[in-house]
């Protein structure tokens, strides 16, 4: 009977710390109980454990730091988008030189890509180099601020290629296929290189100022 009125006593403390603290991890949460109990530490996170699991209480899973160095950055999960930009110019390039125009229906495959490779990519890339964590924009929902990327992204690749086609016309290469599908190549890693890394210096500071 003692014990069932101990815990009831934690469950109470953990779920009015929750309400009136609003603890940030597990961590705090069990300091903060450990403050209004003498409990043991390892009998107040088997109560929030219980809680958890029969859903009386929801703890936000907090997210991983950023790690101190751009390598260990690239390993994970905020720089996937990295990773797919490198391998979606890289797969495009090499279906470009390497399927031809007559060969169906793999030629559909070319032109999807393409159209990616083209209208996507090097603006994505560029506007992520220049604003690394956020649209220019500050907007309230998550939902408007991809749309603001997407609305950047495409506009700026449609800027970009044509002044890239420019530039070839004054260069011995000219505006044929090869010099413009590697001069975007190009174009594209090098925004996406420097997006990543703006991104990581700056997640960095922000933790720093948090």
């Amino acid at each position: 009977m003692n014990q069932n009125s101990e815990e009831n006593a934690i469950f109470n403390a953990i779920i009015q710390v929750i309400k009136e603290k609003k603890p940030q991890n597990v961590k705090q949460l069990t300091t903060l109980v450990k403050e209004r109990l003498s409990t043991p530490e390892e009998q107040i996170i088997k109560a929030i454990l219980k809680l958890q699991n029969e859903g009386k209480i929801k703890l936000e899973k907090q997210p991983q730091p950023t790690p101190p160095k751009l390598a260990s950055y690239l390993k994970t999960q905020k720089a996937l988008w990295y990773w797919a930009t490198i391998a979606m110019a890289a797969a495009t390039t090499l279906i470009v030189f390497t399927i031809p125009e007559e060969l169906y229906p793999w030629i559909y495959t070319r032109y999807i890509l393409g159209a990616i490779f083209v209208l996507w990519l090097p603006g994505y890339s560029f506007i992520k180099a220049l604003f690394p964590t956020q649209a220019p924009i500050k907007t309230s929902k998550e939902s408007l601020d991809t749309i603001e990327r997407i609305a950047l992204s495409l506009g700026m690749s449609l800027a970009l290629v044509p002044i890239v086609g420019l530039l070839l016309n004054y260069t011995p290469w000219g505006i044929r296929l090869t010099p413009i599908v590697l001069s975007l190549l190009a174009l594209t890693l090098i925004f996406a290189t420097a997006a990543v890394i703006r991104e990581h210096k700056a997640q960095k500071q922000k933790e720093k100022q948090a």
